[in-house]
């Protein structure tokens, strides 16, 4: 197993990349603000080439007034988003309407989640089961808009227009370029929302707080995502592949405020903990537990909200497996949002080792001394049961026809 293991983590994001389809991606963000590949120019076809960021030092973006490579920026001309606009850019030479800058046409930078940007006939639309409209929309308010009402996809259009639906003809309305799905939401200008005449369409798993996964790969990402993470947060997600030998864990993007808030790893069966992180214990490396059943936990006290996490997970399967002992969980991928019944156990204790970016290796005990609690009020998106959720308060007018 220790050299099956030591394989698959050699080819871990390759084979997580083929495992999940388009969930192949350079970018974790909405907006691509962590995109850090390697396109130098703001289209693959005819695009014009970038400039230097240690060359444009009339610009407000370059080395010299970011020499730590904040937003990524350095000693190159690959595009970036330092200043988390709608989606990656860079500088170029030729001027185009007193224009000195471009976004970048990236195919591979596109998150997990977005099904892609497309055309809006108008009839039928793509998305045509509800729709409303708000000064004040982000990407998330549609999602928790549209999932509160038990439809699968959420679709934005020009900054202000949410749309809800189950199915989308694909071939009907046709991929779009994401630039013309790159309009700012009119609730956060550096989130996309669609354009004119063009739809930004996302899974409305995205941002859920709790669910159930069975597939051997998905990315999950924090309540509310990509919106802050709301205070006084409890959330479960149960992970269960009929089996597999050992669930693999990568956190892609992670910002957690202080040692209030926390992410923890749980063996499923034994309700040990086998990883926690917080704002001052961030994940430095990909976390491995030998199970097919694996708890992940959020908690957010009442006062502090940050941007969260994207963590991607990928199952092996191998003739080691406890399923059939204990049974699994028969939920498929499309299962709604949910709170996992599935309670860490008080006084459970485990122990693992964590390694510090100076490779210094120390033991750390865990000890529960109390089981997670449900918050004592209704949040936003929590499943409340069979049709039943305590909803956003989008205050979203009819939508004009």
């Amino acid at each position: 197993m220790d050299s099956v293991l030591l394989v698959f983590f050699s080819s871990f994001f390759s084979s997580t990349a083929s495992a999940i389809g388009h969930f192949t991606t350079e970018c974790y963000t909405v907006n691509g603000e962590d995109y850090r590949g390697r396109q130098n120019q703001t289209s693959l076809h005819g695009g014009k080439p970038c400039l230097f960021w240690n060359e444009t030092f009339q610009h407000p973006y370059n080395t010299l007034k970011y020499p730590n490579g904040e937003g990524g920026l350095g000693a190159h001309n690959f595009c970036r988003n330092p200043d988390g606009d709608v989606q990656p850019w860079c500088y170029i030479a030729d001027q185009e309407d007193g224009t000195y800058w471009k976004f970048c046409e990236i195919p591979s930078c596109q998150m997990p989640g977005i099904l892609g940007c497309f055309k809006d006939n108008g009839d039928p639309p793509p998305l045509s089961k509800s729709y409303q409209t708000s000064q004040k929309l982000t990407v998330q308010s549609c999602i928790s808009l549209c999932r509160n009402q038990r439809y699968k996809l959420a679709g934005m259009e020009a900054g202000y227009a949410c749309f809800c639906g189950n199915e989308l003809d694909y071939h009907l309305h046709g991929n779009a370029p994401s630039l013309e799905c790159s309009h700012g939401c009119f609730g956060d200008q550096q989130q996309p929302c669609g354009g004119d005449g063009h739809v930004i369409v996302f899974d409305t798993k995205v941002g859920a707080c709790g669910g159930n996964y069975t597939a051997e790969s998905a990315v999950i990402y924090s309540p509310d995502f990509p919106d802050k993470y709301a205070p006084g947060r409890v959330c479960y997600w149960t992970i269960q592949v009929p089996g597999a030998s050992v669930i693999l864990f990568n956190f892609t993007f992670f910002n957690i405020m202080d040692q209030a808030d926390m992410v923890e790893l749980l063996e499923g069966y034994t309700s040990q903990v086998v990883a926690r992180f917080d704002g001052r214990n961030p994940p430095r490396e990909i976390v491995n537990i030998s199970a097919d059943f694996v708890i992940l936990y959020f908690y957010s006290d009442r006062t502090n909200e940050a941007q969260g996490f994207s963590m991607i997970y990928q199952a092996y399967r191998g003739s080691s497996s406890r399923s059939a002992e204990h049974g699994f969980i028969s939920d498929d991928d499309d299962s709604e949002e949910a709170t996992s019944t599935v309670d860490p156990r008080s006084g459970s204790v485990t122990e693992r080792s964590n390694t510090s970016k100076n490779n210094k290796s120390s033991q750390i005990l865990y000890l529960i001394t109390s089981s997670p609690k449900k918050s004592d009020k209704e949040m936003p998106g929590q499943w409340l049961g069979r049709g039943r959720t305590a909803a956003h308060n989008t205050n979203l007018p009819p939508f004009p026809r």
